[in-house]
């Protein structure tokens, strides 16, 4: 019986150049991307000509407790992926992301729920191997292209599907009884039951007037309408303002999403609950430049992340002894 040979993997040397730059698409731009062709359906919860501040009735944190799910992703080298028979070497990234998951108790405090952490190496390159360093592995992961827009959209991929992985576990073992916000745009994760994206980054203004009068009407708990909206992909959604001494117009306003096949009823029960239980939870501006929309869970849930990422300078001086030490 004769084996064949092991694929030929190309050499990986360190791009000198600063991974921040050309790398900010974060995952609320990805999912605004394509918002000049949105379109909408405003009669999901009232006609459009009758929209008005919605009210939410007072509610407390569902039985199973409110979660909140997040996640940081940051790329600690550019790299090159050379090709064994002599082509150009390809580009990519070596990154790591982490998330993770908290927990707020009816009656009781936040708690740490899950946390785990990636590191990849993204390219296009069918080259590529796993990089191994002291500081730990970067699994090779292919990426769709080697734009800093196409490495950047495979390592937000691989953030959103460790989201669902732990948020799917977890809830397993917990029970149904919970509600789940996730930090961004739901893309992604729409089939999660009893789940609200939360996007607290404005980078399109999907209403028109009059709508638009009913958003920067809004008082501190109160909420828009449901409608659906339509790019890419469909989701219902709704905006809802924070607490904030701002009065600003868009000061404090957030907008949700929850997946576009759920029932009439149960999209405006998720609306409720959000616009009931995540005034409570605003940022203050004291301890977040990014308050009120930057949510107390998820702020605190974010330094924990940074945390488990590691020291970026170690991870890089990692990198650039394991690459030297493979091509030499």
């Amino acid at each position: 019986m004769t084996t064949a040979p092991p694929a030929a993997t190309g050499a990986i040397t360190i791009d000198p150049w600063d991974p921040g730059y050309a790398t900010s698409l974060t995952a609320e731009a990805i999912g605004e991307l394509d918002a000049t062709s949105v379109q909408l359906d405003l009669d999901v919860e009232l006609p459009s000509e009758r929209w008005r501040p919605v009210s939410p009735p007072a509610t407390g944190l569902p039985a199973g407790g409110l979660i909140v799910a997040d996640g940081v992703r940051r790329i600690e080298a550019r790299v090159w992926v050379g090709d064994p028979s002599g082509g150009m070497p390809a580009p990519g990234i070596a990154a790591s992301c982490a998330a993770g998951l908290v927990r707020c108790a009816p009656g009781g405090l936040a708690e740490l729920a899950e946390v785990d952490v990636r590191r990849s190496l993204f390219t296009p390159s069918r080259h590529a191997a796993d990089l191994d360093t002291w500081a730990g592995t970067y699994t090779a992961a292919r990426a769709g292209g080697g734009t800093a827009e196409q490495l950047s959209l495979a390592l937000q991929r691989q953030l959103t599907d460790l989201e669902v992985t732990l948020a799917t576990r977890y809830r397993t073992a917990s029970g149904p009884d919970d509600l789940l916000i996730v930090d961004g745009p739901l893309r992604g994760r729409a089939h999660l039951p009893r789940t609200v994206g939360y996007v607290k980054t404005h980078h399109a203004a999907y209403l028109k007037d009059p709508q638009t009068d009913v958003l920067t009407a809004l008082r501190p708990g109160q909420r828009t309408p449901v409608f659906l909206m339509t790019t890419s992909w469909a989701r219902h959604s709704w905006y809802l303002r924070l607490p904030t001494p701002s009065t600003a117009p868009w000061a404090g306003i957030a907008r949700c999403e929850a997946a576009a096949d759920l029932p009439r009823d149960a999209v405006i029960d998720l609306a409720d609950h959000s616009a009931a239980i995540l005034p409570g939870m605003a940022g203050v501006g004291y301890k977040d430049p990014r308050a009120p929309q930057n949510l107390v869970p998820i702020g605190g849930l974010e330094k924990v992340l940074r945390h488990r990422l590691g020291d970026p300078g170690l991870l890089y001086r990692a990198l650039r002894t394991a690459t030297q030490a493979r091509s030499g």
